[in-house]
């Protein structure tokens, strides 16, 4: 059979333009709702590595670009990034999410602060890479804690295909904490900032799937500020851990990731 005829490789490339047509629409509902944006940050990173778990070209090394944008508008926010990883070598893949708030408080033009709750959303996410379509719905927090930029808890159901033979598994779930801690060490300015994923429950498919940890906390140094230019140039490092690594079963990973990161 000639791969390009097969069912396998025309769903492959079925799902690659899917992935991109959402990737460049999520884009451009991003650049317009930037435009009347209450605040927006745009960034690039590069990030190295070594010792990653399960790359296709059997290569421990692996070079990651990612463009990552956030905004906040009148009734919520939106983030979206999509990570290009090996963009110069054999083994390039993609992987991109969505994720749009929307504001109970804001909405409703109450406010619904109490304690160190800053915000209630109805939040959703959509992740499209190589082999992995995703989407999730659920409630997100917004947290006031001393010191922090952002500190966000979003709670999930989550329904996900495990590969291209479209086998669904169960809806299971996920929570996702993300956060931003900006400080200074004598002159120097630093933040301490990252993720952490735990998704579970969706059992079923052709293929079981674990529940599973993925964690990026980084620590980075404002390297513009040596030069006059403060906020524009970081760097540092990002430590990358994940348990059953996409749900592979006892698939572990731990890397330290040397990390650039231009913000605009």
């Amino acid at each position: 059979m000639n791969i390009k005829t097969s069912p396998t490789f025309l769903s492959t490339r079925f799902y690659q333009r899917l992935a991109l047509s959402t990737v460049l629409t999520a884009g451009l509902g991003i650049s317009y709702s930037a435009q009347s944006a209450d605040w927006s940050s745009t960034n690039i990173q590069v990030l190295r590595g070594n010792s990653y778990a399960l790359i296709p070209t059997g290569e421990e090394s692996k070079t990651i670009i990612t463009f990552e944008h956030a905004n906040g508008w009148k009734y919520g926010d939106n983030f979206f990034f999509v990570d290009i990883a090996n963009p110069t070598t054999k083994g390039t893949s993609h992987f991109a999410e969505y994720s749009p708030r929307l504001s109970f408080g804001k909405i409703s033009g109450k406010n619904l602060s109490f304690g160190v709750i800053q915000d209630v959303l109805l939040s959703g996410t959509l992740e499209l890479g190589d082999g992995v379509r995703a989407k999730l719905l659920g409630i997100g927090i917004d947290w006031k804690l001393p010191g922090f930029a952002f500190t966000q808890l979003n709670i999930y159901a989550r329904e996900s295909e495990r590969d291209f033979a479209a086998i669904q598994t169960d809806t299971g779930g996920q929570v996702t904490l993300s956060w931003k801690l900006p400080f200074e060490i004598a002159t120097q300015k630093l933040v301490f900032e990252g993720f952490a994923d735990y998704a579970f429950g969706e059992k079923g498919g052709s293929i079981p799937k674990e529940d599973n940890l993925v964690a990026a906390p980084r620590l980075l140094i404002d390297v513009g500020n040596w030069v006059g230019a403060p906020g524009t140039v970081q760097g540092g490092v990002e430590y990358q851990i994940w348990r059953n690594k996409f749900g592979v079963k006892d698939v572990d990973e731990d890397v330290a990731q040397a990390m650039l990161k231009w913000i605009f």
